[in-house]
């Protein structure tokens, strides 16, 4: 088996449009956004695996093929990095074929957005055919998720699926509770208070550090506290970064 991670999920590109907001506009009171910056970054899938690969070299990256097309656009405040409003373009993602999936991986992660490239019936078949898949996924959580190795999910995602999950499933969460730090198999894992400047992206940062260190020492409560920190100090930054 190769001693490497694979990525599998959809993409896109984040974009962050920097303003000055300095007056509302006479005939309806929203802001008039003056344009300052603009930055992009590779998103969603593309950002865990970038994430990954800044602590690893050993990590291939499966993924839609238009992902830079596909775009994320957040208009920001430049000085207080207040975010008026985002504005996602049409996302139509072309269904993943895993037929074609190569399964000689120590670990496969899942960075599943809920945009078409996965479906549950795919996400199944994956856990199914390999024994070490961390998921990390904007759907429901359901029967279909019973054989994944790791779940992270956030406090939010948690309560919508909260009455789907049993105690087998429990026993695989990795909750993730903000400022709070994060949750698993009823201990709770703190994080020091940081200054937070923009969150986006923090969870992917959570699941490539999880990964990465689980991947180096085979210990998920290290894999959780690097998580930790990796996210704690990405949040300080504007924008999405990698750790």
């Amino acid at each position: 088996m190769k001693n490497k991670i694979l990525v599998i999920g959809e993409s896109c590109l984040d974009v962050f449009v920097y303003c000055d907001a300095i007056r509302l506009a006479p005939d309806v009171p929203v802001p008039v956004l003056n344009i300052k910056d603009q930055n992009e970054n590779p998103g969603m899938a593309k950002n865990v695996y970038r994430n990954i690969k800044s602590l690893t070299d050993k990590c291939d990256l499966i993924t839609n093929n238009s992902w830079f097309n596909i775009t994320k656009t957040r208009y920001v405040d430049q000085k207080s990095n207040h975010m008026f409003f985002r504005v996602d373009s049409p996302h139509d993602i072309e269904r993943i074929d895993i037929s074609k999936i190569d399964y000689d991986y120590e670990i496969i992660v899942i960075s599943d957005y809920n945009r078409g490239f996965l479906n549950e019936e795919d996400i199944s078949e994956i856990c199914s055919k390999h024994p070490k898949v961390f998921i990390d996924t904007k759907k429901t959580i359901g029967p279909w998720i019973n054989n994944a190795y790791f779940i992270k999910i956030n406090d939010y995602e948690f309560n919508n699926s909260k009455k789907f999950i049993n105690k087998d499933l429990l026993s695989k969460i990795i909750r993730t509770k903000g400022s709070d730090g994060c949750e698993f198999q009823g201990n709770m894992y703190p994080v020091k208070k940081v200054e937070v400047k923009d969150v986006s992206g923090a969870g992917d940062t959570f699941l490539s550090a999880l990964v990465v260190k689980y991947f180096e020492t085979g210990d998920i409560v290290e894999g959780i506290k690097f998580a930790n920190i990796c996210a704690s100090s990405v949040v300080k930054q504007r924008g999405v970064t990698v750790i």
